[in-house]
């Protein structure tokens, strides 16, 4: 009862604070962001927010660490537009939804005629219906779909904090030197990772078709920065899947890691029933026990686990190999390897990558 009221107050808050904001002399423009979507030939979802555009500039090499921190700031104090009313077309396809309380909407439909998949990344136009400005242009955006080939090999589905980027997650003090005073620019991905990433994607056979997800406990505040630090470093695209920050209608706290990343990495197996997955983490938080839980749920569905010694705690690597253990009776394979390119070479020895597309050591 206590969370269910927690959350109607924070929804209540949510709605005056944008109603005052909307009443300003000079309101802010509005913007739909979308996120990447993913889907099949016959039926795609695509999540975005509709927010208060509050001015967040696209990273330079330039930026300042006042830069930075404005930036960062824009992007939390950025004012969500509950409720909001957005149609998406796609492929001759209409369908209107309704964004909730905090802003966020999510597409869901059916295509009328199968759509190709041997062009990976289709367009979703969308655009604001209400709340609307008569004296201003129509509010439209575009967003991007991946549609999964029958071609591809496997999926792949990875973190991102001290998997992708160095983050220092284990160290508070890292960990919002690296969030508020770094761009996209400053921000150090680990070494290998972007190599070994395409050479996953191209797989075995070099198409290059197969798919790559990303699951943050990251909020959903961050998702430009990760789009612009992705394709800065050359590391492929895919949808990424971050956390909403706010209070659960029915738990006094947000979800936490675990439940999280279960359940988000769940949805995906079930949205792509006939492909298999290779699972990639690090050792700083829970990625190895959520990754063994994840494969006891699903046995026969992954590949295997490549999990990055981050190296904070002496017992951390006897854990892991008991979930080693644990994994390999369910017919998969659990990595613990300290660079991408020990991991290149495993994935290669197993057939999943060219041996040319071995990434080279990590210095």
């Amino acid at each position: 009862m206590l969370a269910r009221i927690v959350h109607k107050i924070e929804e209540t808050f949510d709605w005056v604070k944008y109603s005052l904001g909307a009443r300003r002399k000079n309101p802010r423009d509005l913007m739909i962001i979308p996120y990447l979507g993913c889907g099949t030939t016959r039926h795609i979802n695509v999540k975005g927010s509709v927010l208060e555009d509050v001015g967040v500039q696209p990273s330079r090499k330039s930026d300042s660490i006042w830069d930075n921190l404005m930036n960062m700031y824009r992007r939390f104090e950025s004012d969500e537009v509950p409720y909001a009313r957005v149609k998406a077309y796609f492929q001759g396809v209409e369908q209107v939804v309704e964004a909730d309380e905090e802003g966020f909407f999510e597409i869901s439909l059916q295509t009328e005629n199968p759509v190709s998949e041997m062009t990976q990344w289709h367009t979703i136009d969308l655009e604001l219906l209400s709340p609307g400005n008569p004296e201003k242009e129509k509010v439209v955006s575009e967003g991007q779909v991946l549609i999964i080939s029958d071609m591809a090999e496997f999926g792949v589905i990875s973190d991102i904090d001290d998997t992708v980027v160095q983050t220092g997650v284990t160290s508070r003090i890292k960990l919002a030197s690296t969030i508020f005073l770094k761009n996209a620019y400053t921000r150090m991905p680990l070494r290998g990772v972007a190599s070994f990433y395409n050479a996953l994607q191209q797989g075995r056979d070099g198409v290059g078709m197969n798919p790559l997800f990303y699951v943050s406990s990251s909020p959903w505040n961050m998702y430009d920065l990760f789009r612009e630090f992705f394709q800065i470093n050359d590391i492929p695209d895919g949808p990424i899947f971050l956390r909403d920050w706010g209070f659960e209608r029915h738990s006094m706290l947000a979800v936490n890691n675990r439940k999280y990343k279960l359940e988000t990495i769940s949805k995906i197996l079930r949205r792509f029933p006939e492909l298999k997955f290779i699972l990639i983490g690090d050792s700083g938080e829970e990625d190895p026990e959520i990754y063994s839980q994840v494969i006891q749920s699903n046995p026969d569905r992954i590949l295997g686990v490549y999990i990055r010694d981050v190296k904070h705690h002496k017992h951390r690597e006897g854990e892991i190999r008991v979930l080693a253990g644990e994994v390999e009776q369910f017919g998969s394979v659990l990595v613990l390897a300290e660079d991408a390119h020990i991991m290149s070479q495993h994935a290669a020895r197993q057939g999943w990558i060219g041996s040319s597309a071995v990434s080279q050591p990590v210095e």
